[in-house]
């Protein structure tokens, strides 16, 4: 039995694709024992670039630790098997469009019936009311909703609107929304015994993760924030192409004092590294470390000139970036190589603060992932295994809840369930 601080809570993992899974998953590391309910097919992330059948990493990076059961929510038969597995749960977690929970019977005034003190997390791309609430959406949907998809005014090659990366920022931070939601939920009702529907979205999330970008403070930012929408309104009225836009609001934001040289990358004699310097000491000793003046000493220039940048470059291009690292290591200035994700799994820092852990898959064997993001000295949180072969736990969880072997099989056949490949 897992002995993380959620050890003895049940979990019926209802979602697909990225956030809601992450966030079942997190909860499976800090010991919550997660049910995943899938389709007959299987739910979409097992099927997106598949390296053997029905398994793909995209899947396998986010269901570890998890049971698999197929039910077809479709047929009476599935939402019969579903509700009385809620009744034997703690939380449900859920991420769909407004109508789809309804029609398959797992919405939550239908689940509450099965267990008043229910926790039920919705997750959605934009929130169960207002103009957009019907709309589904995925992580490029909701940066483009929210502003995140322009935050840093980046563009591809032909001038369209580019995903900065290929991480999905609103998906994953939503994910850990939804642990943080489940967990607050459980010490509610562990204080008053009550359940409740917890909600989040990926619209909020990406909102959230804009900081101040997003907020509002008129004594601060009104005259420039006017100043943009006005700007945007007669790019738009004059028909000005949204790429032509978008460069021209981007040299104007280069103008921000100092990052010019603090705050990026730069290439090395040997590869790349980058700078984060965003207090006065530590610009200081970046200065230090370069053997440079401040190139805004005297000057009332908003940016620092374009040759001071260039000369500065140039520097950094003069040693490798290991030598770079020790000069910035003495004098303590927050500078990192730049690493490729693929090297990683090896890297001594990561494996000198256990951040990997190495499983075995039922089907696809020995795999090697990020490690449960907490570590705590009285209930370790731990990966509680690879994730689930689809339909491997079918058998055992209906059994458990008084189905006979006869009206499994029957089950089977009409297809409202799938059995596994021990099944």
């Amino acid at each position: 039995m897992a002995s993380g601080p959620l050890a003895g809570i049940r979990v019926l993992d209802l979602t697909q694709v990225i956030a809601g899974p992450l966030g079942c998953m997190l909860l499976s590391d800090l010991g919550a024992e997660v049910i995943k309910v899938e389709p007959p097919e299987g739910e979409p992330w097992r099927l997106t670039g598949q390296f053997f059948p029905d398994e793909s990493k995209a899947y396998q990076s986010l269901n570890r630790g998890k049971q698999s059961v197929v039910l077809n929510l479709a047929r009476p038969e599935g939402q019969e098997a579903v509700h009385r597995l809620a009744r034997t749960c703690d939380v449900v977690v859920i991420n769909s469009r407004p109508d789809v929970a309804k029609r398959l019977g797992v919405d939550y005034e239908t689940l509450k019936a099965q267990r008043d003190d229910i926790i039920y997390l919705d997750s959605t791309a934009f929130g169960r009311k207002g103009p957009w609430a019907h709309r589904p959406g995925y992580d490029i949907v909701a940066q483009a909703a929210s502003g995140l998809l322009m935050h840093r005014l980046w563009l591809d090659d032909r001038g369209f609107p580019a995903l900065s990366g290929p991480a999905a920022p609103a998906d994953f931070t939503t994910g850990y929304a939804i642990a943080l939601g489940v967990c607050a939920a459980l010490h509610h009702r562990s204080t008053t015994g009550r359940g409740q529907l917890v909600e989040t979205s990926l619209l909020t999330n990406a909102l959230m993760i804009q900081g101040s970008a997003f907020m509002g403070v008129p004594v601060a930012d009104a005259e420039r924030r006017s100043s943009f929408l006005s700007d945007l309104e007669r790019a738009r009225a004059k028909g000005e192409p949204f790429d032509s836009f978008v460069r021209r609001r981007r040299s104007m934001s280069e103008a921000v004092i100092g990052f010019g040289i603090y705050y990026r990358g730069y290439k090395t004699k040997d590869g790349a590294l980058t700078v984060g310097c965003l207090s006065p000491a530590t610009r200081e000793r970046m200065r230090a470390a370069l053997g440079i003046d401040d190139p805004l000493e005297g000057s009332s220039a908003k940016s620092v000139p374009g040759e001071a940048i260039a000369a500065i470059e140039a520097m950094f291009e003069e040693r490798t970036t290991d030598e770079w690292m020790e000069v910035f290591d003495a004098h303590a200035v927050p500078a990192s190589p730049v690493w490729f994700v693929e090297e990683l799994l090896e890297n001594p820092q990561v494996l000198a603060n256990d951040y990997v852990v190495d499983l075995e898959h039922d089907l696809t064997g020995p795999q090697r992932m990020a490690a449960p993001p907490w570590q705590m000295s009285d209930s370790p949180p731990a990966a509680q295994g690879a994730s689930p072969p689809l339909g491997r736990d079918t058998r055992k969880w209906l059994t458990g809840l008084g189905y006979s072997e006869a009206e499994i099989e029957s089950m089977a056949k009409s297809g409202a369930i799938r059995l596994g490949f021990d099944g």
